[in-house]
């Protein structure tokens, strides 16, 4: 019974990572941080030619997924995958 429980919860966690990720902006955020690194959202919005505002939102989202990670350098914050699983998923899916 321990085991069914473990099981569903993994499987729930699963389920939570492929829902942050499965939007196009998340895919494409995700995808140009495992292509160029860590990155910032001025960067990103010239390369998604969407407003500072939906890129914010839709990072916001993976940040509290624990997907990516974000680092202050000065003003600006950068942005980095920090989910192992994550980044092999996103290699897999455009490779």
């Amino acid at each position: 019974m321990e085991n069914v429980k473990n099981e569903l919860e993994m499987l729930t966690a699963k389920a939570e990572t492929l829902k942050a990720i499965a939007h196009p902006v998340r895919l494409c955020i995700l995808k140009g941080l495992l292509d160029s690194g860590a990155c910032n959202v001025s960067k990103m919005q010239y390369c998604l030619d969407l407003p500072q505002s939906t890129i914010s939102q839709h990072l916001s989202k993976l940040r509290m997924s624990g997907l990516i990670t974000a680092q202050r350098q000065g003003i600006e914050v950068y942005y980095s995958i920090t989910d192992e699983q994550v980044r092999k998923l996103i290699s897999a899916l455009f490779n």
